[in-house]
């Protein structure tokens, strides 16, 4: 039996497509954004997270860790990674939850009974199920099976991508799921890839492929300031949606906000953040004006 590795479900979502969803988050994600929210989606493979003030040092990960790689120190619980398995049986015991898992392995009937449990949210918001990340498509086949079990359902079906995939793997999911939530960065390649680690030659040229095959798109851009919230940056991105095949593509502006400090600790590791800053509502005005100006519906939010 397939299976993919979820990090997150969210219930009663608001902001990940039409109505009331649950939306699910796989983790693995092929960009490394400088500004992203869920840096724990980054990884493809369990991860490991340790909150220091937690941990009230009562050496229960210590006893129950099979490979003996958790050790007290004044800091707290540090483990050695060369021994640690992630077989999480520290977590499980841990009584303040300063020991979490991030990824755990979920079938298309686990997902599928979370999902049905929503359903009367559905009904009433004409909401659904979105997949989001991370990337879902780096797991085509186990995504094309969830997404084929809810359409037998008549649950609707959203896909949250960063288009940075086989072009082929698109066009192939696109014909199982209901919406796309295509994640647009910025135009200007160079600054792309030094945002993100990855050149957007292929997410551009997928976005509009994508357009052609008459897919149902909501366009999503990250907007943070000092980065691509610029009049030159936004002119661009605006001239581009605008130009893309069929009827005029809704925008869906996510203002950067830093709220993923805490993760980072977690997980160990630290992000420079400087230069990144969250748009000033006359900022989103702007940006919202502009779009307007090349006949483009833009909003905050989803």
């Amino acid at each position: 039996m397939q299976q993919g590795l979820i990090f997150d479900i969210k219930r009663y979502s608001i902001n990940d497509g039409p109505g009331i969803r649950v939306t699910i988050f796989f983790k693995g994600c092929p960009l490394n954004c400088q500004w992203c929210h869920n840096p724990e989606s980054i990884s493809p493979k369990i991860q490991k997270l340790f909150t220091a003030s937690k941990c009230i040092g009562c050496e229960e990960c210590c006893r129950v860790c099979p490979m003996q790689a958790c050790r007290l120190t004044p800091e707290g619980i540090v483990t050695d990674d060369s021994l640690c398995t992630l077989c999480g049986k520290c977590a499980e015991v841990c009584p303040t939850l300063a020991t979490e898992m991030s990824g755990c392995y979920r079938s298309v009937d686990e997902l599928l009974n979370i999902i049905e449990k929503e359903r009367p949210f559905f009904d009433q918001s004409g909401g659904g199920v979105t997949f989001s990340g991370g990337e879902p498509l780096l797991y085509p086949d186990f995504l094309i099976e969830i997404l084929d079990a809810c359409g037998k359902q008549q649950i609707h079906r959203a896909i949250d991508t960063s288009g940075f995939v086989k072009t082929a793997t698109l066009l192939e999911v696109a014909k199982h799921t209901d919406l796309f939530l295509y994640d647009l960065k910025m135009i200007d390649a160079e600054k792309h890839k030094r945002y993100t680690g990855v050149d957007n030659q292929l997410i551009l040229e997928n976005l509009k492929i994508l357009a052609e095959s008459g897919a149902a798109i909501r366009v999503r851009i990250p907007l943070i300031g000092g980065v691509n919230d610029d009049d030159a940056s936004i002119e661009a991105a605006a001239a581009f949606v605008a130009a893309l095949h069929g009827e005029k593509k809704p925008v869906d502006l996510l203002p950067f906000h830093d709220v993923a400090k805490g993760k980072d600790v977690k997980l160990g590791q630290e992000r420079d953040l400087s230069g990144l800053s969250e748009p000033t509502p006359d900022g989103l005005e702007r940006v919202i004006s502009i779009f307007a100006g090349h006949g483009l519906l833009a909003s905050v939010g989803g």
